[in-house]
């Protein structure tokens, strides 16, 4: 991944407030809305645009929308308050065995099908998106990203990782469901693996679809039957580690979607690709010399065969002109 210069994005012009979508208007220390003038503070040079500020203290992949029990909240706050490690999400695919970084190549590749002629100068907005490992793939591809997350820690790893690295990201903490951003602000909404946190990952999309002027790209956990048997198997996870409920989606609900929205779908496909979080001993053995090609080999030869019915899914779509 190649660093670029990092580029201020003039934020203010994009920006709303997140609950009557007035105008918003910078001070020294926060953003006031002109219509309804409520305060979003801005810590660390990061605006925390959010209706609810206490869930901004939740740290990374805690995506919820509120309507967890008390015990679940604080269950995802125990785990990455105690499990996140910092230096790993900042720096993350760099460092990591071969083919852990050739899965997450992979993944972003299929992520923007037939959208890449629109990224390079066009402003992305990721949503869900951590600490900002997402929005570096799209900065390397000539985007200005805005980097968006629930959490203010997650959005200081990510503004950590643009400054380190040189990257056109700008990350703000905000809602997926309550977007701070005027209609159609932004030129594409992008989701890698954020929706599926959420109670209902549509009122997610519902806002994307409403903020993206161009594109919408999205990539989440398929609701597929090598799933369920994996999660039978123990494979994979019906909860993660922090808590919540994994919301796997259908490639067809989402297309549907999003051409009731307004939009083209121009690629839609589910894949197979399993890996943990972090890399552990069998990535890092099936990247030794020798073993890693014939990985890579494996997978490729699995999504010819199985592809179909994979356990991943990504739709990518473009707004039709005049909707």
């Amino acid at each position: 991944m190649a660093a670029i210069s990092r580029i201020q994005l003039p934020l203010h012009a994009m920006l709303a407030c997140p609950q009557c979508r007035g105008s918003l208007v910078a001070t020294s220390h926060d953003l006031r809305c002109e219509s309804c003038v409520k305060t979003y503070p801005i810590v660390d040079g990061i605006p925390l645009l959010l209706l609810d500020l206490k869930a901004a203290e939740h740290d990374e992949l805690d995506h919820h929308n509120g309507h967890h029990t008390h015990n679940e909240r604080e269950r995802q706050k125990d785990f990455f308050d105690n499990e996140v490690e910092p230096e790993f999400e900042i720096t993350r695919p760099r460092g990591t065995p071969a083919l852990y970084s050739w899965y997450y190549a992979e993944k972003f590749r299929k992520s923007i099908a037939n959208l890449e002629s629109l990224l390079d100068g066009s402003t992305v907005l990721t949503v869900c998106g951590g600490s900002g490992m997402d929005a570096e793939f799209l900065a390397s591809r000539g985007a200005r990203v805005i980097a968006s997350d629930l959490s203010l820690g997650a959005a200081k790893r990510a503004s950590e990782r643009a400054r380190r690295f040189g990257l056109a990201i700008e990350p703000i903490v905000a809602d997926v469901e309550r977007l701070p951003f005027a209609d159609r602000a932004v030129d594409v909404a992008y989701v890698h693996d954020g929706l599926h946190h959420i109670e209902n990952p549509f009122a997610g999309l519902k806002e994307m679809t409403r903020v993206a002027r161009s594109a919408i790209s999205v990539t989440e956990p398929a609701d597929a039957i090598a799933t369920k048997i994996a999660i039978y198997l123990g494979l994979a996870l019906e909860r993660e580690e922090a808590g919540n409920r994994v919301a796997r989606m259908r490639r067809h609900e989402i297309a549907q979607f999003l051409e009731q929205a307004g939009f083209k779908v121009v690629s839609a496909q589910r894949y197979v690709m399993y890996y943990q979080h972090n890399p552990g001993r069998l990535i890092e053995f099936l990247s030794k010399p020798g073993l890693l090609g014939v990985s890579q080999g494996a997978v490729i030869l699995s999504n010819l065969l199985i592809g179909r019915w994979g356990n991943r899914l990504g739709v990518t779509a473009t707004r039709v002109t005049g909707t």
